[in-house]
């Protein structure tokens, strides 16, 4: 059971500890042994999937060599239902220590009273090494609630054989991509996969036509402005043509199955999938920026973090487990064994990450990524747009329709907002 740690008293509680944290003596918020050796449990939920989870758990693992004293209790827990199950978990007090959150999920947790705030603690080390946009998805009402782990977002992955054989270059623009289509019929392939059952798929389509979700300064809904509804028009146009197909259920399986056969030639897709990807294709994957629409070319800002819970009775052990699995090393290992993309500047410039050639090419892009809004509804926007997408796929919506819909939706989740 962890120890009890009341909502309404919070932000005094952890005020002192965090004071006590960041003192000379080494003392503060637990985890010190009385020789002064670090001690104590750290139970850490890691949300990475099947391929990453045995690095991270590796990582971790060598933590605890380092500091015989302290025992991490390594949980991977599934990312669809992990947010929920933190904020459950929280509520009855008995929450993991440090939890690897989605970038979105930080502004929810600090809002209601569940993260340790982290400055001026052991878990920030050369806090100016991170690269700023990561950083900013750390930040709530001007104070530190997580630590970048690594950094993403999305860009076109392609079937360099495929192409050859159809004689298609890389497409810019979709409108590129449905221009191909009668190129790839001979073979039987459709050029695009398009993911119809998760919404943060949808993104670079709205960003294409010039839109977003919304305006977080006006406090403003904009899902459904004109540039929304291209933006659903673009997606459905796609499938209509006959350049793309989608699933609105088991979209992650059935988008690697079909790429990994060669039944389409195209996904849009994130470093997450490098690894599985190149299992598939090997030289054959190739890697450029996500398609333009209309407007612009643009994908999310995505990636994870490390916090800390506001009841972890022991936090000294917490912060110094961030900090090792945030550091330089640390980081530098995970993108030389995953080529997932890091949050620190200085990783960049070691010369294994420099010859990576995934890395290469997807650090340009997350520079230029678009920011989402860091709010704390920012992860509840995805369940009213899933809804939507699915009704105009599924020919019950008009793409209209699914921007209204949308709209509606987002206006009774943001009290007051236009």
């Amino acid at each position: 059971m962890r120890r009890s740690i009341g909502t309404t008293a919070v932000v005094a509680v952890l005020a002192l500890a965090a004071t006590a944290c960041g003192g000379d003596d080494g003392d503060g918020g637990g985890g010190g042994g009385g020789d002064g050796e670090l001690s104590g449990t750290v139970t850490y939920w890691d949300t990475s999937n099947e391929t990453e989870a045995e690095v991270f758990e590796a990582v971790a693992a060598d933590f605890e060599e380092l500091h015989p004293g302290v025992t991490v209790d390594y949980v991977n827990v599934g990312f669809d239902d992990a947010q929920n199950r933190f904020k459950n978990a929280a509520g009855a007090n008995e929450a993991p220590d440090v939890m690897r959150t989605e970038v979105a999920w930080v502004a929810d947790f600090a809002s209601l009273g569940y993260l340790y705030p982290l400055d001026d603690t052991a878990a920030l080390e050369d806090q100016e090494d991170f690269l700023p946009t990561p950083w900013a998805s750390t930040q709530y009402e001007g104070q530190t609630y997580a630590v970048p782990q690594v950094t993403d977002t999305l860009a076109l992955f392609y079937n360099q054989a495929l192409l050859d054989q159809a004689g298609v270059e890389v497409p810019a623009s979709l409108a590129d991509i449905e221009a191909s289509t009668g190129a790839f019929d001979e073979d039987g392939v459709t050029p695009l996969y398009v993911r119809g059952d998760d919404p943060y798929w949808f993104l670079p389509f709205l960003y294409g036509e010039g839109g977003d979700l919304v305006d977080a300064d006006a406090q403003e809904v904009t899902v459904d402005s004109a540039a929304g509804v291209a933006a659903f028009e673009a997606m459905q146009g796609l499938v209509d043509s006959g350049a793309a197909i989608t699933d609105t259920s088991e979209g992650w399986e059935n988008m690697m199955s079909a790429f990994g056969n060669g039944d389409v030639a195209m996904m849009i897709n994130g470093p997450w999938a490098i690894a599985d990807a190149t299992a598939a294709l090997g030289e054959d994957l190739g890697v450029a920026p996500v398609p333009a629409g209309g407007q612009a070319q643009g994908s999310p800002l995505g990636g994870w973090n490390y916090a800390v819970y506001a009841g972890t009775p022991d936090a000294e052990a917490s912060f110094e487990f961030v900090k090792y699995m945030s550091s330089v090393e640390s980081q530098t290992r995970i993108t030389e064994e995953l080529s997932l993309l890091p949050t620190r500047a200085s990783v960049y410039e070691d010369p294994a990450v420099q010859g990576n050639e995934m890395v290469g090419f997807f650090k340009p892009a997350v520079d230029i990524a678009h920011e989402r809004p860091w709010i704390p509804q920012a992860q509840s926007l995805f369940e009213p747009l899933r809804v939507s997408i699915e009704a105009m796929l599924t020919g019950s919506a008009s793409p209209d329709e699914a921007a209204a819909d949308t709209g509606d939706a987002y206006r009774d989740l943001l009290e007051d907002w236009q």
